[in-house]
């Protein structure tokens, strides 16, 4: 199991006086259950991984946090509208905002136009749920058999081209600084239908996949692909044999996507710590530990404090990953 924290003496260089301001006074507050349901926002279609964690938390929050927690699905607009919902919402502690942390971290780089939240100033941070990682995989066939292999035999070509599973995604832009590090040249292929991309791979149109783990881990124990390193910074459970970047020397391709937690901002402190209060309560379970587990997930354990560092210290990181890659939307 992993279980990430941050230490106190880096958040007090990480976060700034504002965030710190916007997080209020908690020790100060007494908690405050809900007397009435209480809404989970989650800012993709159900069905998927991150419903499967909303609804498994949802569940086990009832009489935690609120009489009832409902997930309430609002996918559209790159998981923008989700999130434009709850901004806009009282801040009574009854909408709750879960999405993966891009949305907060890397959109105000992509949409710089166009974004019509501001992450630092229209929410307040409350807990990470989960996180999971990414691999590089090649086809099974392919004449690298280590990521050393990899590097040597895409040195030796003008551009290769590599899939994730979409544009200005997290693996998108650890690929970007992957290319930096190694001294590689690869043209990103966006792919959202994740079937279409392991069949390009098998068949040599494309030459490797920055793919979500617990896509590929099957793939990878079948035989059909090969996976030569993880992102995360242990190595996993299910790629066992799959060496971290940071063991092949690499430690700045150390990077993992979490889900988080969100309120808006003004939501008093008392309800702040009732939800973390909550939440951390349920996610010390092992029940929740193994249910987290069978959808690839790991548990991540950080105070609303630690919440806002290591977001800060994510934009600090990403973004000018984000702007030297040229990458922007316009709409």
């Amino acid at each position: 199991m992993m279980v990430f924290s941050v230490t106190r003496r880096a958040l007090l260089g990480a976060v700034p006086a504002t965030a710190l301001a916007g997080l209020g006074r908690p020790r100060e507050a007494m908690a405050q259950k809900l007397d009435r349901p209480a809404r989970l926002v989650v800012n993709f279609s159900a069905g998927g991984v991150m419903d499967t964690v909303a609804r498994l938390y949802a569940d086990r929050l009832r009489g935690l946090y609120a009489p009832q927690v409902i997930v309430d699905n609002r996918p559209g607009a790159a998981a923008r509208i989700g999130v434009e919902l709850v901004k806009a919402a009282q801040p009574d502690g009854l909408t709750v905002l879960m999405t993966p942390e891009t949305m907060m971290v890397l959109y105000p780089y992509i949409y710089t136009r166009t974004l019509r939240y501001d992450p630092t100033r229209d929410f307040i941070p409350v807990t990470g749920l989960s996180s999971f990682g990414f691999t590089w995989i090649v086809d099974a066939n392919h004449p690298a058999k280590t990521l050393a292999e990899f590097i040597d035999w895409a040195r030796k070509r003008p551009e290769v081209d590599f899939a994730t599973p979409a544009a200005g995604s997290l693996p998108h832009f650890v690929s970007v600084m992957m290319a930096r590090t190694l001294g590689i040249r690869l043209n990103h292929v966006p792919y959202r239908e994740m079937s279409m991309a392991f069949a390009d791979l098998n068949g040599g149109r494309i030459s490797a996949y920055m793919s979500v783990i617990g896509t590929a881990a099957e793939q990878h124990r079948s035989g059909r692909v090969r996976a030569l390193a993880v992102t995360m910074p242990e190595r996993v459970s299910t790629l066992p044999d799959v060496p971290t970047f940071a063991e092949l020397g690499h430690p700045q391709l150390t990077a993992d996507e979490w889900y988080g937690i969100f309120l808006p901002a003004g939501t008093p402190d008392g309800i702040v710590r009732s939800l973390y209060g909550a939440i951390n309560e349920v996610a010390s379970t092992a029940e929740m530990r193994a249910a987290l587990a069978r959808v690839e997930q790991y548990p991540v354990s950080t105070t609303p404090f630690e919440y806002a560092a290591r977001l800060r210290a994510e934009r600090d990181r990403w973004g000018p990953v984000v702007r030297e890659s040229g990458y922007e939307v316009g709409e």
